[in-house]
């Protein structure tokens, strides 16, 4: 096979992966353009058409669908071939792929990955930030960071993040007006904050648990967002109760702006973690997984050495 061919059936993957000219040309690094004429010519050399094209979208054929299955496998074996030679180089390089969700690209990769692409200057990253669960194998990732109660369990897992909690606050105003809640079924006669799941489109449950006791609560309210700003900014404003992570409130608990209520009925739970399938990490994911994994700061030189058990 000629090295050109090869080179076109990788872009007419990349097209009916991303289902966009213009995605798939700024993975490859050519023009829509330029790709647009690729595919007409793989087209023309082979007889079939591959692409259904409209002014709007861009989706393979049936033949183009089975030579997708075809080649997915087949590609991915190519790449992690040349992805193997950097281990020959001993310099991580190639390009990393990974999903997440706004708060962990706020808390695990704005403070991190800046110093990681500055130290590889060879290996290239593009991260997509979505709310929605994505199934990195089927989307192409080689990475994601998501709560590790999230994460499947054939994915290898790495702590990124320290364990969190959800609490309930609202302001001192609100508080003076309704009563504080006792237990979580209190919450009914509260006005309540809601976030709207992006993916499921479902309400996010307000998730308690006490001595073994697990409550998930429906709260009601005015307002109901897919926007964790703009709800926490209507919290803040007194408009109703929030379920907020604590991090990101610690500031207005300690200020005093917010108060928090039903504190027992808070557990920690896993937080970020980065997760993989369990194959062959090429040495740019060990790298980066080196530059994110979660050191407790407890735990750093100096500290104090934990009580024997």
């Amino acid at each position: 096979m000629r090295r050109s061919t090869l080179d076109d059936l990788a872009a007419f993957a990349a097209v009916a992966r991303h289902r966009s000219f213009t995605r798939a040309a700024a993975e490859i690094g050519v023009s829509a353009s330029a790709l647009s004429h690729t595919m007409r010519g793989l087209e023309e050399r082979y007889g079939v058409r591959l692409l259904a094209r409209t002014t709007r979208s861009v989706a393979p054929t049936p033949a183009g669908e089975r030579l997708l299955r075809s080649l997915g496998p087949a590609l991915d074996e190519v790449a992690r071939g040349l992805d193997a030679l950097a281990d020959w180089r001993g310099v991580p390089s190639g390009r990393l792929r990974l999903t997440t969700f706004a708060y962990a690209a706020r808390t695990v990769l704005e403070p991190r990955l800046p110093r990681f692409l500055i130290d590889h200057p060879a290996v290239s990253v593009e991260v997509v930030v979505d709310d929605r669960l994505t199934d990195i194998v089927a989307a192409g990732f080689d990475a994601g960071i998501r709560f590790g109660e999230t994460v499947e369990r054939d994915m290898v897992a790495v702590r990124v993040g320290p364990d969190l909690r959800t609490v309930v606050v609202g302001t001192p105003a609100y508080f003076a007006r309704y009563p504080r809640p006792a237990t979580p079924a209190d919450l009914e006669a509260h006005r309540c904050v809601n976030y709207r799941l992006v993916g499921g489109g479902g309400l996010l449950p307000w998730e308690f648990a006490r001595d073994g006791r697990e409550i998930r609560v429906r709260a009601g309210g005015q307002l109901i967002a897919n926007d964790g700003g703009l709800a926490a900014a209507a919290v803040r404003a007194g408009a109703g109760l929030g379920y907020l992570l604590e991090d990101e409130v610690a500031d207005d608990l300690s200020a005093g702006r917010l108060v928090q209520v039903l504190d027992p009925w808070c557990p920690l739970f896993p937080g970020c973690h980065l997760y993989y399938p369990d194959r062959q990490v090429t040495p740019a994911l060990r790298s980066l997984i080196e530059v994110l994994r979660w050191r407790d700061p407890a735990a750093r030189v100096g500290a104090a050495p934990p009580d024997p058990a």
